[in-house]
């Protein structure tokens, strides 16, 4: 079984694909042609999900599933939220991203964040959306060299780690990337995609 993952982020491409089981290959943006770069303009991070999918599956006719991750603060009201990969601005970096994040906490006691993940599959003429989320608390600085984004700075609740001292195969096992993809395989192998 063949399907799309709308995303050009090879570190998620790297997740999925060690998550996924051997009988369903994914095909990238680069494989079926797609070189144009997919504009999120939902105010959620699920409708940026859904756009990219839908993009996909309108302009190449490939059963796709896209996904929108963002970190969501409780202190600072779900931020950075939808607006995760730029919170420092459009020309933003993960690190620019963690420096103001931890800028905006350095007087708050209550730490608490929590990692969230939508997929949105478009399978058929159907729309699917799979969520996974993990609880945990934002650190005073970054710690960790592995994972990308807001890992260094991240720690799952239950764990004396961020997701940036977890190795991929650690990750995988709570991450909420993978609860929502486990969600996800569970539905392709139920509808025999």
């Amino acid at each position: 079984m063949n399907i799309v993952f709308a995303t050009g982020n090879k570190n998620k491409i790297k997740e999925i694909k060690n998550l996924m089981p051997k009988t369903i290959k994914i095909l990238s943006l680069k494989d079926i042609g797609c070189n144009q770069e997919i504009k999120e303009t939902g105010s959620t991070i699920s409708e940026n999900a859904i756009i990219k999918s839908n993009y996909i599956k309108t302009n190449y006719g490939y059963d796709c599933f896209s996904d929108d991750t963002g970190l969501e603060v409780d202190e600072l009201d779900g931020k950075p939220g939808v607006f995760s990969a730029r919170y420092a601005g459009k020309y933003s970096n993960s690190a620019k991203n963690i420096q103001l994040v931890l800028k905006n906490m350095k007087s708050i006691n209550d730490r608490s964040a929590q990692f969230r993940t939508c997929i949105s599959l478009c399978h058929g003429n159907e729309n699917y959306l799979f969520e996974g989320i993990v609880k945990g608390t934002i650190t005073s600085k970054p710690k960790g060299n592995m994972g990308f984004g807001y890992d260094s700075i991240f720690k799952p609740n239950l764990s004396n780690k961020t997701f940036a001292e977890y190795t991929l195969s650690e990750k995988n096992k709570i991450s909420h990337r993978s609860i929502a993809l486990k969600k996800l395989i569970n539905h392709l192998i139920k509808v025999n995609l």
